[in-house]
């Protein structure tokens, strides 16, 4: 038996079916200094600019995978809070094979002073239009995360 759904058919049986995914919960920070640039960062080994953040470990809440990711990449230290601004759907990585969920958080810290930690190697404030017709998909994300605030 098949249900119509606004967005197609429906296996039914498919839904009964109890399965057992895992998905990859990548965060990302978008921290804006008071000119309205953003805070990038070219990760150890990469050349190009994105928004500083990675996986969450297993039991780390939100706020602390932000702030160990944070610290790692861009040596934050003390205080920030945080909102979600972005969900977007599910992608498959392949050079990972796994599905990741990425979640983007407007970050405001305490204190707004960064250096590269251990696993950025350059950061820098930029203006998000200057990303906007970027080769690279990561530096197209951070302009379309940069319009959702």
């Amino acid at each position: 038996m098949q249900n119509m759904m606004p967005h197609g058919n429906i296996d039914q049986s498919a839904i009964s079916r109890k399965n057992d995914y895992l998905f990859r919960l990548s965060i990302k920070a978008l921290i804006q200094n008071e000119n309205g640039e953003v805070l990038v960062v070219k990760e150890t080994g990469r050349s190009w600019w994105d928004l500083p953040g990675g996986g969450m470990d297993h039991e780390e809440s939100i706020k602390i995978a932000i702030a160990r990711e944070l610290k790692e990449e861009v040596n934050l230290s003390g205080d920030f809070t945080y909102k979600v601004i972005s969900v977007d759907e599910p992608a498959f990585l392949e050079h990972a094979n796994v599905w990741q969920v990425r979640l983007v958080f407007l970050v405001k810290p305490d204190l707004m002073q960064f250096s590269p930690g251990e696993d950025g190697d350059d950061l820098t404030f930029i203006k998000p239009s200057t990303l906007q017709d970027s080769s690279r998909d990561a530096e197209r994300s951070v302009y379309r995360y940069s319009q959702l605030v």
